[in-house]
């Protein structure tokens, strides 16, 4: 969904990216740095119902995700390494979103809805980390699950967008249907791949994972 969007952003960051490299910053820092600004933005201004500017803060530094992409494409430092601790630590930033989202509905049982809007946030937090975990695992054993509704950067934007117009009178109800239906995106997509994999490997025949 947000493809077009990334693209742009890349080649947005490519000046931003070159400047870091001049001034010896690495990739893997940048990775890092992001992660620990989203969480520590995450688990402290949404609990605490500053849902506006957490909401801005963790979109603009979940739109320079990219960023250390960029920067690891520019400096020849691309590797297996940087993929895995770049998708590692997504895992981290997304779960405290989640859990930042949770932990308000959980601080504030009086706001409308707050029993469903702390289930609904649950999902989204368990449900969020299959998603990876199953494209994941199916590449361990030489299958694909690419497939899915539910990817990451839509996943942040149908859950962060809502949650901070809240902050400025959009009813909590629609920040509670938002993540139901993000809730069940991840659900379809776990599924999907699920059976992606299940048909991929009965095509291989018998032995293909332990290969």
């Amino acid at each position: 969904m947000f493809g077009r969007l990334r693209a742009t952003m890349q080649r947005l960051f490519t000046p931003l990216a070159d400047l870091l490299l001049r001034r010896g910053v690495s990739p893997d820092a940048v990775t890092i740095t992001g992660t620990v600004v989203v969480t520590a933005v995450a688990l402290t201004l949404l609990p605490t119902g500053h849902l506006l500017l957490g909401g801005v803060l963790i979109g603009l530094f979940a739109l320079t995700d990219s960023l250390d992409g960029v920067m690891a494409r520019r400096s020849g430092r691309t590797g297996p390494w940087g993929a895995f601790l770049d998708s590692t630590l997504d895992r981290v930033s997304d779960g405290a979103v989640f859990a930042g989202i949770t932990l308000w509905f959980v601080l504030h049982p009086d706001e409308p809805l707050a029993t469903a809007g702390t289930v609904a946030a649950l999902a989204c937090l368990v449900l969020g980390s299959v998603v990876p975990y199953a494209r994941a695992r199916a590449e361990s054993v030489g299958a694909s699950a690419t497939v899915g509704i539910a990817e990451r950067t839509d996943r942040l934007v149908i859950a962060l967008v809502p949650t901070g117009f809240v902050q400025v009178g959009l009813p909590v109800a629609v920040l509670v249907g938002a993540l139901a239906l993000l809730a069940v995106a991840s659900l379809v997509t776990v599924v999907q791949r699920v059976g992606t994999v299940r048909r991929q490997l009965a095509v291989a025949g018998p032995g293909t994972a332990d290969a």
